[in-house]
């Protein structure tokens, strides 16, 4: 079984901008994948989106041990996303998959380039 989530109507704009909104996504999509169910994201009538929005919809799925690379793969689909936008998506899942197999050295490098320690 699968289920379809139309953005637009999830988060009430056309603008997928706000990590709120991205919160939103990602609650439903957790809810669903963690009942080992299908979902469908539609992108429908989405004019603009940003990383900050995706980060929060999609890529923190790659913090759940029980979802692997292949589970979401499978599990979760895209539709309607416009043709400028494919290369976020992409960039996202990258940063996602690197940041969460590593959480800890990526944490103390960015914290020892940001802060000066060593």
């Amino acid at each position: 079984m699968s289920v379809e989530v139309l953005i637009k109507d999830l988060i009430k704009t056309n603008f997928a901008v706000s990590t709120d909104d991205g919160n939103q996504v990602f609650d439903i999509v957790n809810k669903n994948l963690s009942k080992k169910e299908s979902i469908i994201l539609d992108f429908k009538g989405i004019s603009l989106m940003t990383t900050a929005f995706l980060n929060a919809a999609i890529g923190q799925l790659y913090s759940n041990k029980d979802f692997s690379s292949e589970f979401l793969n499978s599990n979760l689909k895209l539709q309607n996303v416009p043709e400028q936008d494919k290369a976020l998506f992409g960039m996202v899942v990258k940063r996602a998959k690197e940041y969460f197999a590593n959480k800890e050295s990526f944490e103390r490098n960015t914290n020892d380039s940001m802060y000066g320690h060593n």
